[in-house]
């Protein structure tokens, strides 16, 4: 399958391509499925860092489309890997649900990074939802010592129990229930981001694209949160 004009275009920004074999597929829950992949070669041409995201193609009615999906305990040594597919109408979540072993899959890296900073922040202050629940795993695991705390929006509360050390000691995770396409999401963090933040927080975001950048302008442009100190990337286009 080609990739269109969206493949072109990553081939300019140097884009790498690689082709990924299914190794096992897993129910998580009624709402996560997780396939288990051989990398291609990927990692060792690569390497990993952590929140790493790959775009995954696939056929959307004889055309190319793609989504990014993050790694799951990506080893470079086997060359495997896992990812998490949340599970709703659309091509990538039809095609996860059907994967078999020794399907492949087509992917391109490129347009992820992320440097875990340095000196390390005082805490952490992440919003997100099932969609970027690896990349959240991926970045607390990467700073296990630093204190965290998650805006967690779902309409299953369960979808944040994969969450590593929450509700311990200095990890809290604040579920919020999804309601007016993010609305209720902009609202809780709005109201209590401040009060969390300090001069050596460092805020993370992924979740709708439109939820991601009302709350990226707020703690830029209200909260006055340096650059450096601020990461956020919409995950996905709510319809």
């Amino acid at each position: 399958m080609g990739h269109g004009w969206q493949g072109v275009a990553l081939k300019l920004m140097r884009g790498k391509d690689f082709t990924f074999t299914v190794r096992s597929n897993e129910r998580i829950s009624e709402h996560l499925h997780r396939l288990t992949f051989t990398d291609g070669g990927m990692l060792s041409a690569t390497g990993t860092h952590p929140t790493m995201w790959v775009r995954l193609w696939f056929e959307d009615d004889g055309r190319p489309h793609q989504r990014a999906y993050t790694l799951v305990d990506p080893d470079p040594a086997a060359g495997t890997f896992s990812m998490e597919f949340v599970l709703h109408p659309g091509r990538a979540s039809d095609w996860a649900r059907a994967a078999e072993v020794g399907d492949t899959i087509e992917a391109t890296v490129q347009g992820t990074g992320f440097t875990v900073p340095d000196p390390l922040p005082s805490q952490l202050l992440v919003v997100g939802d099932p969609a970027s629940r690896p990349a959240i795993n991926s970045l607390l695991e990467s700073m296990p010592l630093t204190p965290a705390t998650i805006w967690f929006e779902s309409s299953d509360p369960s979808d944040a129990d994969g969450i590593p050390h929450q509700d311990t000691a200095g990890r809290r995770v604040v579920r919020v229930p999804r309601r007016d396409g993010g609305a209720e999401l902009v609202e809780t963090v709005r109201s209590s981001l401040p009060a969390h933040l300090d001069a050596n927080s460092y805020v993370w975001i992924a979740c709708d694209t439109a939820t991601t950048r009302a709350l990226a302008a707020f703690a830029c442009k209200q909260l006055d949160v340096p650059k450096e100190r601020l990461y956020a990337l919409g995950y996905w286009r709510a319809s």
